[in-house]
């Protein structure tokens, strides 16, 4: 995995966990037979692809569904009665 292509991709989503899931999903994606969304070279790995993707805003997330995600709402919990 190109370091220069991480630390850009780090830039522009902004948290490293979010990075992480989102380039472990498309690789899964490119491995199990999906094409690149651009030309790329076949030297580059599955990774690489994935973060020059998002780079090049070929690949997008949402932010809004990423904050419920981390942060849960106590709706669903129900009280425990004494």
């Amino acid at each position: 995995m190109n370091p220069e292509l991480v630390k850009l991709a780090q830039e522009k989503v902004g948290n490293s966990n979010v990075l992480i899931n989102i380039v472990s999903r498309r690789v899964r994606q490119l491995n199990s037979g999906n094409r690149p969304m651009l030309v790329v070279s076949p030297t580059l790995g599955a990774a690489d692809i994935a973060l020059t993707e998002i780079l090049e805003g070929k690949l997008g997330w949402d932010a809004t569904a990423l904050y419920e995600a981390e942060n849960p709402t106590k709706a669903g919990r129900k009280r425990r009665s004494s």
